[in-house]
């Protein structure tokens, strides 16, 4: 045999037991269960059951344990990091709701917990939404300090989420309170993203002068910061299209002038959007380069890749469709590739009764 039909044969059956093994692979594979992209969820388990409108979830720093509020009574409940053990620590004062989405909402726990053991909530209350500070005694909760007041409510379009960034400071989400307008003031409190100090200062350097990191915002209700500090945020639109945006201060994210991508100068365009049958987004995290939106009228959660080098983000691919119902919080679990994730089924949207809510984990691999 010639040099070139031996290299030939050789190369023939290389390919041949390469074949063979994706096909012995292939087939050993449960068609109805395939494996898992790497970095996709790959498993999902109930670890607490019984709850009625979880809104918000913040782990303590050490990752041991989380802090859940629920919405319409107003308790905040903290939580083992395996599920187990679940105590009530208290409710938040002068808290009400508005007979649709206000109520008690986000939670943030304080970066110096170890020393200070502050917690931060956004609620509603007579006047309108507030931020406000508690302290956790190892019993419970104490102390009640309203930081911010005076963020028009309304029955629907309340933001409500909280999250520290890592310059420090709190930074908090508010809807446009059903006044679209609201969203273009510069010096309204509504339709934007604040930023604050932990006392409920103005945060220096805030683009405005004021509270205000952007504006232009209708619902916001997801936010979360990625390994290069970057901020992410999900936005519930009207009748078009939902957001993922990335946030820069001072930047206007065209409520209501656009819903969606739309060429207004002086407007910043979403990175990505869904038709609003498809997403309606609450809570989002961010584990291992992609940002993580549960939706609630498209009750799935969706997983959509970013890029570190530049601000393209990928293709997003849905996951549990239809299975558990309206997806809420989702929060990232320290020192993990799992998320946190809880559904909000007992709300009026979702119709079930109290105490059918659940948290699940999500492991991502």
């Amino acid at each position: 045999m010639n040099i070139g039909k031996r290299r030939a044969a050789v190369l023939g059956a290389a390919a041949l037991v390469v074949g063979l093994t994706q096909y012995v692979t292939s087939a050993s594979a449960a068609p109805d269960q395939p494996k898992a992209a790497v970095g996709e969820p790959k498993d999902i388990a109930t670890i607490s059951t019984g709850w009625t409108i979880p809104w918000g979830t913040s782990w303590t720093p050490d990752g041991t344990s989380a802090l859940v509020t629920e919405r319409d009574d107003f308790r905040v409940w903290l939580v083992s990091g395996d599920g187990k053990d679940k105590k009530q620590i208290g409710t938040v004062p002068e808290s009400q709701t508005t007979g649709g989405e206000g109520g008690l909402m986000g939670v943030a726990v304080d970066p110096d917990w170890a020393t200070n053991h502050y917690v931060y909530v956004m609620h509603t209350s007579t006047e309108g939404n507030r931020i406000a500070r508690m302290t956790y005694d190892g019993t419970k909760l104490t102390g009640y300090k309203a930081l911010l007041k005076g963020i028009k409510k309304n029955k629907y379009h309340n933001g409500g989420r909280l999250a520290f960034g890592p310059d420090g400071y709190l930074y908090a989400t508010t809807g446009d309170a059903q006044d679209g307008a609201l969203a273009q003031d510069e010096n309204s409190l509504n339709g934007k993203i604040l930023r604050l100090t932990k006392d409920g200062g103005a945060a220096p350097g805030n683009p405005f002068g004021n509270y205000a990191y952007s504006m232009g915002h209708r619902n916001p209700q997801g936010i979360a910061f990625d390994a290069q500090g970057r901020l992410w945020e999900a936005e519930l639109g009207q009748n078009a299209k939902d957001e993922l945006n990335l946030i820069k201060p001072g930047k206007n994210y065209g409520w209501p002038t656009c819903e969606g991508t739309c060429d207004v100068s002086g407007m910043t365009n979403p990175k990505t959007t869904w038709g609003v049958a498809e997403a309606s987004p609450s809570g989002v995290a961010i584990v291992d380069g992609a940002v993580y939106m549960a939706a609630l009228k498209g009750e799935r959660l969706w997983r959509i890749p970013i890029n570190a080098d530049d601000e393209n983000v990928g293709t997003a691919k849905a996951f549990y469709v239809g299975e558990y119902g309206r997806l809420r919080a989702v929060t990232a679990v320290p020192g993990a590739d799992q998320l946190w994730l809880s559904t909000t089924n007992a709300d009026n949207n979702g119709g079930r009764p109290d105490g059918s809510d659940q948290i699940f984990r999500v492991t991502i691999g």
